[in-house]
């Protein structure tokens, strides 16, 4: 039986090449059809008219990027390198369009890319040119000692410059506390609650003499921008750091130009469409001594290099009402932020780490220091200034001093203090009220009987505060608390006088400066305390009680209701009392003439 191969199915005979069917040729090969030539395309018009499509296009462009995205025009901003990048790569696409697809191969469409861009590629050549040289003499390695001098600093002593501030200038609230407080004041307000609700940017300023944080309201939504646009935003939201207080102020004309805004009110297109050169910090808001809302917008320089250096050189003013704007090179007094906390830590920590060179910075790391991750502020002279600790790049566990930074001017003071770092001292206080699972804010330096001191507030789960807490720098197992500040600061004294850091004398807390108001009394009560009697008086348009104690004003007897006086009282605990009693000192009825050391008016009693 003669052997045969099983293809399984396969025939061989189904390939033409081993068939030979007829019509087919010898090998059965059908040629392909040859491909039809391509059309080249047309393009539109003549050179000139399509240099100005290209130019149209690219133009439009760029009036809607720069309307969205609003780079500065300027060579130090990194924005402007990506938008002009943009506008060369759609003139290119653009100008490939509308002269045709022509060429052949892959060669063929490089080499008519590459004539129909000539142009705009070489204007991304040197622009990558532009950006390699300003990188390079930017470069912190070959610039170090530039970097170093971005921040004049001098060296001060902490117990002869800073002095024992009174209980009114004592900021008792964080960020976060103050957006509650602003929050539940909002929620009060029950015509504005369902249309506006508050910005979370609180600005820290000195306003008539007192720490409070500002900030604007802002529209709910783009629904209620529409139905509200047309008066603005109709308050602005104070806080006031000392008595906790939140007040919203409503204004006679809606603020219409602020960062809650579209189109061409928002506050950012209304910067760059007036300084389309200038590159700015984030704005932030401020009010004047009159209360008139502002935006301050800080002027950004690169000091070295393109890139490098970063600085403020003076600011920009937006009357948030009107609109109305203003650079100054030296910003009015009033103003309390143009440098902003990044700044001044940034241009700090370029000093510690170069000032002695960059390779010291690498080997060896002779005093070689960093800002800790913190920083607060505190009003001292009408001025806000930054306080951050400073430490070693070896160890962060002890802070070796401290600097104080005026946010006006930059004026800033370094005072060498070892101690705890703020860390540090936060445990410490909430390890004092553990059982209370309190949260310690981050905290301020104070001098308390020229002793350095970490003052910070104690929160509760709720966010509100409800302690205070003062931790010794230098020896931070030195803590005590206190339901008031002064209560506090009394706790505090005596702890440091039983350590015998300051001597019994300076156990006397610091009550404040004496302040001297007039007012009707609208109502008089009295009760016996400690042996003494106590009258306590309310004047007309106020809740709260004035405290006459007869062994100290002997005069107070002869008070009545509908008496017009000038009364004395000191802002110590009274400037936040719980119970609403501030205690006063002395007083004269209208009229009469105002004591002095040789004739007190104790003695006319």
């Amino acid at each position: 039986m003669p052997f045969t191969f099983n293809f399984g199915g396969f025939n061989p005979g189904d390939f033409g090449g081993f068939n030979g069917a007829e019509g087919q040729g010898d090998a059965g090969y059908t040629p392909p059809r040859p491909k039809k030539a391509r059309k080249p395309r047309k393009p539109i018009g003549n050179a000139f008219t399509r240099t100005l499509i290209n130019l149209a296009v690219t133009l439009v462009f760029g009036l809607v990027y720069f309307y969205v995205e609003l780079p500065a025009i300027n060579l130090h901003a990194e924005e402007f390198y990506v938008f002009a990048f943009l506008l060369c790569a759609v003139y290119c696409v653009c100008a490939v369009l509308t002269s045709g697809f022509q060429g052949e191969g892959v060669r063929g469409y490089v080499h008519f890319v590459k004539k129909q861009c000539t142009v705009p590629f070489l204007a991304f050549i040197g622009l990558i040119a532009v950006i390699a040289v300003g990188a390079i003499s930017s470069w912190v390695v070959l610039r170090a000692s530039s970097y170093s001098e971005l921040l004049p600093i001098q060296s001060g002593d902490f117990t002869s410059e800073i002095q024992e501030i009174s209980y009114d200038q004592i900021p008792m609230l964080d960020a976060d506390s103050a957006a509650r407080l602003g929050s539940r004041k909002l929620g009060e307000l029950a015509d504005m609650v369902s249309q506006f609700e508050i910005l979370s940017s609180y600005t820290q300023i000195n306003y008539q003499g007192r720490p409070v944080r500002v900030t604007s309201l802002a529209y709910g939504d783009l629904i209620k921008w529409f139905t509200n646009r047309s008066d603005g935003l109709p308050a602005y939201i104070i806080i006031d750091m000392v008595t906790q207080e939140a007040e919203v102020v409503r204004l006679n004309e809606g603020m219409k130009y602020t960062v809650a805004e579209h189109f061409g009110r928002n506050l950012y297109r209304h910067l760059r469409f007036q300084y389309p050169t200038m590159m700015f910090d984030a704005p932030v808001f401020e009010i004047d001594e009159d209360g008139i809302p502002y935006w301050v917008c800080s002027r950004i320089v690169k000091t070295i290099g393109l890139f490098g250096g970063t600085d403020v050189e003076g600011a920009v003013l937006v009357n948030a009402i009107t609109g109305e704007s203003e650079y100054y090179q030296e910003v009015p007094n009033w103003v309390d932020r143009v440098y902003s906390y990044d700044i001044i830590m940034d241009q700090y920590d370029y000093y510690g780490m170069y000032h002695n060179g960059f390779l010291n910075s690498l080997f060896g790391q002779r005093d070689v220091t960093l800002t800790t991750e913190g920083w607060n502020y505190i009003a001292i002279d009408d001025d806000v200034y930054m306080y951050t600790g400073v430490t070693s790049v070896t160890s962060d566990q002890s802070n070796i001093g401290f600097i104080l930074s005026n946010q006006r001017t930059k004026e800033t003071h370094f005072y060498p203090c070892a101690g705890a770092t703020e860390t540090s001292a936060m445990d410490s206080a909430k390890s004092q009220v553990q059982q209370m699972r309190y949260v310690a804010t981050f905290p301020l330096l104070l001098n308390i009987a020229d002793q350095p001191t970490y003052f910070m507030s104690l929160k509760g789960e709720d966010g509100l505060v409800k302690m205070y807490a003062m931790v010794n720098v230098q020896q931070y197992q030195i803590v005590e608390t206190g339901s008031t500040v002064a209560q506090c600061e009394t706790n505090y004294r005596k702890t440091l006088a039983n350590a015998g850091l300051i001597g019994a004398g300076d156990v006397q807390v610091n009550q404040g400066e004496a302040k001297e108001e007039h007012g009707i009394i609208a109502e008089i009560r009295s009760a016996v305390v400690g042996g003494n009697t106590h009258y306590y008086i309310r004047m007309e348009h106020s809740l709260g009680y004035l405290d006459f104690n007869t062994a100290e004003v002997p005069r107070a007897v002869l008070l009545d209701v509908g008496d017009s006086i000038w009364y004395t009282y000191r802002l110590d605990e009274a400037s936040f009392p719980e119970n609403g009693i501030v205690p006063a000192t002395n007083f004269r009825f209208e009229g009469e003439e105002a004591p002095t050391d040789d004739f007190p008016l104790e003695s006319r009693a």
